[in-house]
């Protein structure tokens, strides 16, 4: 049988790494500790059933803490629990321990979150999440943080927030991989801006082996906006790595510092309204990056200083002829047997202090040495070290469009090296 014990906490939750991928929330301490630890005898059913009553009887400032083994939920369970900015609801692994949340079919979601009720600052942590259709599926949610869970082999997307608009959620450190049916990794907002996610910040997750009937690995849809998509490690996909739609007219997205690779479609694809910068891409079996025409309109679309790197064509503007906002930038792209730059409408858009490997170069490129740029890159993406090599001449962005800090969050001063990464020597 199971015993809930209950404490007052002493410390503060906190992780290590940059605030900025954090709630504001982050290091609140918990006002009640309850330990949920089953008895040796408990079946995994029994642990479920056991998990699902404790969790609807959270309160504000609760922090419920699981121990080791397999909870098996066998009925539709949708979290309902909601905390407050001063005092969240924390649902989190024991330390050193592995708890494994799952159920005996695809028929439920593994884990729904707030798809009854508005649920917000709400954090799950250190969790293993497995089987059902869905792994874990946000509904009305605002504030709510997924940190550090491991969610796999699931019927269909792994983790999913595309029934009801959603805001600034935080799914960060997660590790994801395995989905079945259309087995994206993340699947954020739907189709056609219905519904939207906002404000979000989607950050340091390892995401992979995303095959199926599509299989993103992170998928962000029409209308959602102002969201951060930011140092995630993305690879073995079989539609891109990322795929992110346009805004409809809100704040744009950003897309920075991701490393991806390996995918049988465009490493990254994205429509439009977006900020595309210090990103690393490598073997499509599409284009390297792609951008086109897609439930709206390819618009306000800056690509700075990213390292793209491909067999095929390495940069396909499919619809950025003449359009508005749209800037190819500081970039090092390179092509082994097509464009690097594949205009199909034309292009007629500012492109400026790009190196380029492969045909389709114009004004604003200066020609590059292909993989001989960097210190250790192969064109099936197994070396990815695209750190400049000792003989690149990369020294040739324009200083109107220099960002700050590169993909490792080096400062770049006034160094005029393009692509993603600086040279060691500069670092």
């Amino acid at each position: 049988m199971f015993r809930l014990f209950a404490f007052l906490a002493l410390t503060a939750i906190s992780i290590a790494g940059p605030a900025k991928y954090e709630p504001a929330w982050a290091g609140i301490a918990p006002k009640r500790t309850i330990a949920l630890a089953p008895a040796a005898t408990d079946t995994p059913a029994a642990r479920g059933e056991a998990l699902v009553k404790a969790v609807a009887a959270l309160q504000p400032g609760d922090c419920l803490t699981l121990a080791g083994g397999t909870y098996s939920v066998e009925r539709m369970w949708d979290v309902q629990v909601s905390g407050t900015e001063q005092a969240p609801v924390w649902i989190t692994a024991e330390k050193d321990a592995t708890p494994v949340i799952t159920r005996p079919d695809a028929r439920q979601n593994t884990m729904n979150v707030g798809q009854g009720k508005p649920v917000e600052f709400l954090c799950l942590r250190g969790l293993e999440i497995t089987g059902g259709s869905h792994g874990v599926r946000l509904g009305k949610c605002r504030q709510v943080w997924v940190d550090q869970c491991h969610i796999h082999h699931t019927g269909n997307v792994c983790l999913s927030a595309n029934s009801q608009d959603t805001s600034r959620l935080y799914i960060t450190r997660n590790h994801i991989h395995h989905g079945d049916g259309h087995a994206e990794g993340l699947y954020l907002g739907g189709n056609n801006g219905k519904p939207v996610m906002s404000e979000s910040i989607i950050a340091r997750n390892h995401i992979h082996d995303c095959y199926g009937e599509q299989g993103d690995g992170i998928e962000v849809k029409q209308g959602s906006w102002g969201n951060l998509i930011a140092e995630n490690d993305v690879h073995d996909t079989n539609y891109p790595c990322i795929t992110v739609y346009g805004t409809a007219g809100k704040p744009r997205n950003i897309i920075e510092r991701n490393l991806c690779r390996n995918s049988r479609d465009n490493v990254m694809q994205v429509q439009g309204e977006a900020i595309v910068r210090n990103n690393i891409l490598i073997n499509g079996g599409g284009a390297g990056f792609s951008s086109t025409d897609h439930q709206g309109k390819t618009l306000n679309l800056e690509v700075v200083h990213n390292t793209i790197i491909n067999t095929g064509h390495a940069f396909r503007g499919g619809s950025w002829n003449d359009r508005t906002g749209m800037i190819l930038a500081n970039n090092v792209i390179c092509s082994k047997d097509g464009d690097a730059l594949y205009f199909p409408s034309g292009s007629k858009v500012v492109t400026t202090g790009n190196v380029t490997t492969g045909g389709g170069t114009q004004a604003g490129c200066t020609p590059g040495n292909g993989l001989a740029d960097f210190a250790a890159v192969t064109w099936d993406a197994k070396n990815h070290d695209a750190t400049p090599s000792a003989s690149a001449r990369l020294d040739h962005a324009d200083p109107k469009y220099l960002l700050p800090e590169d993909f490792n969050g080096k400062a770049r001063g006034a160094r005029k090296t393009a692509g993603a990464v600086m040279a060691a020597s500069e670092q």
